[in-house]
């Protein structure tokens, strides 16, 4: 399987209050949320079938951020850039200059603000990820 980036694009309705692992209890606005993550290790994209699983509830695990949000939304898109590269960072942070990001979620393995970014506008957050992964 190939390795790479992938950001989620997932739609949350309602707002939610979630308790997040080490993060804490954190409130979600409705609308689009970006997540993005590595998937550069042995299973490569492999991951983001399991971000699938616990999406439908067949991985009840709960080992990364994402793996408390992903049961309350509804997967969108999953953008990808195949590299063996560490790109997650960088595209982490352009799309947040476009969208907003919730503070420390999915980043405590590096210094960026968030790797979770949210939006109202579904036009937006599509622009955002696909410019940030060169598309």
């Amino acid at each position: 399987m190939e390795k790479g980036i992938y950001t989620l694009i997932l739609r949350l309705d309602p707002d939610l209050d979630l308790v997040v692992g080490s993060l804490g209890e954190i409130h979600l606005w409705r609308g689009y949320y970006a997540y993005t993550g590595s998937a550069r290790g042995p299973g490569g994209l492999k991951r983001v079938e399991r971000h699938r699983r616990v999406m439908e509830g067949t991985n009840p695990a709960r080992r990364w951020h994402i793996d408390y949000l992903l049961p309350h939304v509804s997967l969108e898109e999953v953008v990808v850039t195949e590299t063996s590269l560490d790109l997650e960072c960088q595209i982490a942070l352009k799309i947040g200059e476009k969208l907003e990001f919730v503070p420390r979620f999915g980043c405590t393995d590096c210094k960026c603000p968030s790797h979770l970014h949210h939006t109202g506008e579904r036009t937006k957050i599509f622009r955002a990820v696909r410019r940030a992964h060169g598309r």
